[in-house]
């Protein structure tokens, strides 16, 4: 692609490369000037103009833009991407559903080394999105590329991202409360884990309130609905072998894991029960900020097992918004 200036004689067919003000309104940048644009050109005293012009093997940004889109989404259904229309070089990816964007990352940074006008940007992968919530962006950054590099963007990162469905539907919630607990507080934590649940489109099926002592929440865990079971309690787990973890052994289960590199989310704990994974939710999760507890749960609600390695590795960036009202905040 040849861009710079040129007097109007050379100028048909060429992209505008900039916006040209005229007496009656302006020639917008990005079109292709045509005879009837040059001589209202002239009509302004406008000799040259700055454009580009293509050369042989060369692709325009919008022809560019939706080709790269096709091969990073060839099916758009399977992959849960809805693919939007080519404009100023830039073609937007929206997720079709709820779910997590699973991002092939050596695949984009393969895309994004092959040319410096060619770019994919795309959102951290494993990041919750909602319906039509934009995942990925296609921005052919010149006017034009050459094709052989669009076509190595092309086989370089072909269905290099996609959206993780939501596949369990219900959840079930204890709730446990100690002596002089404020009904305030129960009421928020159901509500507040609601509001989670009904995000990622997974119903609550059944909330039950007990007392905060282990046998309790034991009885509860072994008949409460859902798919996943979440346990808040009234008073902070502090321990691997504290109340609720105690509750979910009695009940038959087991637990992986106490504490994650997340703050706010310290304090969760991960066991399961039976087929059912079981998490202990952190105080945190009174609120609706994000918390470490929402990474797990969004991935186990989307069927990708979590384990110590997982955990661990979300220490990187693990470090989310200070929750104002926690009692114990970082810094005084």
């Amino acid at each position: 692609m040849r861009f710079g200036p040129v007097p109007l004689d050379q100028a048909e067919g060429a992209i505008l490369a900039h916006s040209v003000p005229l007496t009656d309104g302006r020639l917008r940048k990005g079109m292709v000037l045509a005879a009837a644009d040059l001589a209202l050109l002239r009509q302004g005293g406008v000799a040259e103009v700055i454009v580009a012009r293509l050369d042989l093997g060369d692709v325009a940004e919008d022809a560019a833009a939706a080709r790269l889109a096709a091969a990073l989404v060839p099916d758009a259904a399977e992959q849960g991407l809805v693919v939007g229309r080519a404009f100023t070089g830039r073609v937007n990816l929206n997720a079709a559903h709820a779910g997590l964007a699973v991002i092939d990352a050596a695949a984009v940074l393969r895309l994004n080394r092959i040319h410096p006008a060619i770019t994919l940007a795309t959102l951290p992968p494993l990041q919750r999105v909602t319906p039509g919530m934009l995942a990925g962006t296609v921005k052919i950054i010149a006017y034009a590329v050459p094709e052989q590099a669009l076509a190595l963007a092309c086989d370089a990162a072909r269905a290099a991202l996609r959206i993780l469905p939501v596949v369990c539907k219900t959840a079930g919630l204890i709730l446990t409360e100690v002596p002089g607990q404020d009904e305030k507080l129960t009421a928020k934590g159901r509500r507040v884990v609601e509001g989670r649940l009904k995000a990622l489109g997974i119903e609550l099926a059944e909330t039950r309130v007990v007392p905060h002592d282990s046998p309790a929440i034991a009885a509860a865990l072994r008949d409460l609905s859902g798919e996943i079971g979440l346990i808040l309690t009234g008073s902070a787990t502090s321990d691997l072998y504290d109340t609720a973890p105690e509750g979910v052994r009695l009940a038959g289960g087991q637990v992986a894991r106490f504490g994650m590199p997340v703050d706010p989310g310290n304090l969760l704990f991960l066991g399961e029960q039976g087929d059912r994974p079981v998490i202990g939710l952190p105080g945190c999760a009174r609120s609706p900020a994000l918390n470490g507890a929402d990474w797990v749960l969004e991935r186990l609600a989307c069927g990708l097992a979590v384990t110590d390695d997982d955990i661990a590795a979300m220490g990187v960036g693990g470090l989310l918004k200070e929750i104002p009202q926690r009692p114990q905040p970082r810094e005084p």
